[in-house]
């Protein structure tokens, strides 16, 4: 029935991010999860819903390559932490001590965020344990989400409950990609997550390759967000993090690297010639004093970038706008005003992360063909007098200029209101949640 419904968005500018610059006032015309028609004044097909974009930017939805929704209840919780710490001292204890039915709830948050932010698709890591409750949780929702189940068997500090044996943990991996990889119109697609190098065995890591190989899988893992870890990785192998990954298999276009901020020389070039993909999280990185990743020095190198919120303890918000504006300025500091451009940005956060997601051939631009996923947003006092969208949108976009949000051809978000879940609810069910939660792991 799907293919059959028609949508209008009437009457906006269109940025449609086939070409740096282009913007021009035009109607959008979707059948079933497809945009079949960009052009002005389209008439609209018998019964076909219309949303009002006048005085509006409409433009691809936004694409995030690495975020941690389930780690959503422990925002406000982690605060004053470098990685490593940040790690032992709260996030593992805190994915320790969740139940399925927090699991849930955190990832209904999250999802939720993201969708009324403006985000249309995302890469997430998950935890251990309950890992289709993110799954349901964004089939629900209507987000288009690659995700999958986190792996660790080693570490120091790491509790009882995270280490798994590694059979185990990629049998469990195997039978979530049976059940959610493709689903929903593949709107939902499987990832093979190891956690990081020092939480992972090289055997484990191995068959996570093997895995992701066999079943046409993407792999995601972090690497190189701390100069700590970097090194600590280093005295354990005697390699880089990334040359380390590489020659284990993780690398190539079918890969995700969250931050790689601390690189050596020769990795840029590996990443580029493997094209293997790395998320950009500028507010995470500076949350935790992680430090500045290079993205102009990535870019120029030929590494597929994308950007990314990470995860809400280490950023406290799921915003694209906040890694938008953070990317476009952060860098004149090492680099030089204009090291990025506002239009080089939008890339990175339309059809270049959806490169890095393996949807580049039909996501991330406004054109025939295209699938669906479509944010308007509002006009705002900041965006005032109106001038280069992609300015507008990078340096004086947020949260509150989302008005409609389209993902598949389906509306999830209309006038700012989230149409596929009661919004209320998920924020009442997330802080009894998280008071729950606070009070077994005694958090302050």
């Amino acid at each position: 029935m799907n293919e059959a419904r028609f949508l209008l968005i009437a009457s906006g500018t269109v940025v449609p991010m086939t070409q740096e610059g282009l913007f021009f006032s035009a109607d959008l015309l979707i059948k079933g999860n497809r945009i079949i028609q960009v052009a002005p004044h389209i008439r609209p097909p018998e019964g076909c819903q219309v949303l009002d974009a006048r005085g509006c930017l409409v433009l691809p939805g936004f694409v995030q390559t690495h975020v941690h929704v389930v780690q959503s209840l422990a925002r406000n919780r982690a605060d004053s932490l470098s990685l490593l710490d940040w790690l032992s001292r709260r996030i593992w204890p805190y994915e320790a001590a969740l139940t399925e039915s927090e699991v849930a709830v955190a990832a209904r948050l999250g999802v939720a965020e993201l969708l009324l932010s403006g985000t249309t698709a995302a890469l997430d890591m998950g935890t251990v344990h309950h890992h289709h409750q993110v799954f349901a949780a964004a089939a629900e929702l209507g987000i288009r989400f690659v995700s999958g189940k986190c792996h660790m068997d080693r570490g120091e500090q790491v509790p009882e409950p995270l280490l798994e044996d590694p059979e185990t943990s990629l049998a469990e991996a195997e039978q979530l990609a049976a059940r959610w990889h493709g689903a929903a119109s593949d709107r939902l697609r499987y990832a093979v997550a190891p956690r990081f190098v020092l939480s992972c065995s090289p055997e484990l890591l191995v068959g996570c390759v093997e895995l992701a190989r066999s079943q046409h899988l993407m792999l995601h893992t972090h690497a190189s967000e701390n100069q700590k870890e970097t090194e600590l990785v280093r005295s354990l192998t005697g390699k880089g993090n990334v040359a380390y990954l590489a020659d284990l298999g993780l690398a190539g276009p079918d890969t995700v690297l969250a931050h790689c901020v601390h690189l050596e020389d020769g990795e840029y070039e590996l990443m580029a010639r493997r094209q293997t993909g790395v998320a950009h999280c500028p507010g995470a990185n500076l949350k935790l004093g992680s430090g500045i990743a290079d993205l102009p020095r990535l870019l120029a190198s030929g590494v597929r970038v994308g950007l990314g919120a990470d995860g809400p303890p280490c950023n406290n918000r799921l915003s694209i706008f906040h890694e938008m504006a953070l990317a476009g300025t952060l860098h004149n500091l090492r680099h030089g005003p204009g090291a990025i451009s506002p239009w080089r940005v939008l890339e990175l956060a339309t059809w270049r992360g959806a490169q890095v997601l393996g949807w580049g051939q039909e996501l991330g631009r406004l054109q025939e063909g295209f699938l669906a996923d479509v944010v308007v947003l509002s006009p705002s006092l900041s965006w005032e007098p109106w001038g280069d969208p992609a300015s507008m949108v990078v340096f004086g976009g947020g949260v509150a200029n989302v008005r409609h949000v389209v993902v598949n051809g389906q509306v999830v978000v209309e006038e700012g209101r989230l149409l596929t879940a009661d919004a209320a609810a998920i924020q009442q069910e997330a802080r009894q949640a998280a008071q729950a939660l606070a009070g077994r792991l005694a958090w302050p």
